[in-house]
């Protein structure tokens, strides 16, 4: 009897010390089926590979995600491992929330092989002070995704008719637009509220503004455009034309269903591989193009969308093993950026991949690329989120609550200028 309970205890005991070992990662991740069915795979191999570790991977939309990692960091509880889009992110790393890039966990000889891996410039966002910091999922720059059935139902050629300019824009919605009094039951086009930074500031910036003056000290550069932009989105909204309005469905999750309810939306590549999940057979109909980013007429300079990375990043108030294998399990999912450029349509930066026969195949991918070669990443900060927001106050006044865009663009510079002034 005293034998079997020695046997018991011994085998609690080894059973303590097994589970006392294990590690256990803690990844949260934004939304987006295809990658699901993937990275739980890379899971379940990477858990193969190394018994020894667990990974818990939670998604919430890309929006929430901003809302439960700021809670959980400012509670000390963030996740091991987290992605979101830089202008999100950036704070976590000027804030030293984050660890530098195990570049020997990683399999490579120094951190410049990190660098010689991707296209020139990729990793700039989230190089602080010498040290690398995350790495990129996916790189990406919206362009017009549009539906050529809407255009025809309207009497319009697709190929000869989509709008080159915002001008064009606004008279090629008028012609597309179903309207049940005043609520729109078909969009023309409809902007991606509320990421501003990434659609807006490039508006602004083609008719020879800026968000902030080169030395970072100055804000609200060239009243001018940033009035003319503001205009534009005042008579765009439902107090002008009413032509769209951040109230509305978000008009790339309506896009998929070809249900005739929007006609253009502002997206990036990923969107094809989500069709083809979706919707098969909008996807093979070729009733669908991708267009470049929309120009004033009177632009001084042909700038489009900002292009943003998603950076996997490593919590540095975990223990040393636990952001030693983050890393490696990070690497393990990189290694697969074919598969995710195929299945996903989101693209790595490296040289490898932009270069390859896979990325020059996917529909479109020539427009994208041509839009990402003229254009700069979005703007990052510590406060970009905070500033962003502040965007999003002033643009959302004039549409819906009639704001007038000289008040609006007043409230904007004061507010930016003092984010700016707490950093000099």
């Amino acid at each position: 009897m005293k034998k079997a309970l020695l046997l018991v205890l011994l085998i609690a005991l080894f059973s303590f010390v097994a589970l006392a070992e294990k590690i256990e990662l803690n990844f949260w991740t934004h939304e987006d089926p295809n990658r699901t069915l993937l990275e739980d795979r890379y899971i379940l191999e990477f858990q193969q590979m190394y018994p020894d570790v667990v990974i818990n991977r939670v998604t919430h939309s890309s929006v929430k995600i901003q809302e439960l990692i700021l809670t959980a960091f400012s509670a000390n509880q963030g996740p091991d491992i987290f992605n979101m889009s830089i202008e999100d992110e950036y704070a976590y790393v000027a804030n030293g929330r984050v660890a530098p890039v195990d570049w020997k966990a990683l399999g490579y000889k120094n951190l410049q092989e990190v660098y010689d891996t991707y296209l020139p410039g990729m990793l700039d966002s989230v190089t602080f002070e010498g040290e690398l910091y995350g790495l990129p999922l996916e790189l990406t720059n919206w362009c017009i995704m549009l539906n050529k059935k809407v255009f025809k139902d309207a009497g319009l050629d697709p190929e000869k008719d989509y709008p080159k300019t915002w001008e064009e824009m606004a008279e090629v919605s008028e012609k597309l637009i179903i309207k049940d009094g005043e609520i729109l039951q078909r969009r023309g086009f409809d902007f991606r509220y509320p990421y501003y930074l990434v659609s807006v500031v490039p508006m602004v910036e083609q008719l020879g503004g800026k968000l902030v003056s080169d030395d970072g000290k100055t804000a609200i550069i060239n009243d001018a455009a940033w009035l003319k932009v503001l205009n534009y989105f005042k008579d765009w909204g439902p107090n002008g034309n009413n032509l769209g309005s951040p109230t509305y469905k978000s008009a790339r999750k309506l896009f998929n269903a070809d249900n005739n309810d929007i006609a253009m939306c502002l997206t990036g590549l990923y969107q094809e591989g989500r069709i083809r999940a979706e919707n098969p057979d909008f996807y093979d109909s070729g009733e669908w193009m991708v267009v470049p980013f929309p120009v004033f007429e009177d632009a001084v300079a042909d700038v489009p969308c900002c292009f943003y990375g998603h950076f996997y990043m490593v919590n540095f108030q975990k223990p040393k093993k636990n952001q030693e294998m983050a890393w490696k399990f990070i690497d393990y999912m990189l290694s697969h950026g074919d598969e995710y450029l195929d299945v996903v349509n989101i693209i790595q930066p490296t040289k490898a991949l932009m270069e390859s026969e896979l990325f020059k195949s996917m529909p479109f991918s020539a427009v994208f690329a041509d839009d990402m070669a003229k254009g700069h990443v979005v703007y990052y900060h510590a406060n970009s989120a905070k500033i962003q927001e502040l965007i999003k106050q002033a643009v959302e006044s004039v549409m819906l609550l009639n704001e007038s865009p000289e008040s609006a663009l007043k409230k904007l510079r004061e507010k930016v200028q003092e984010d700016l002034d707490e950093e000099f």
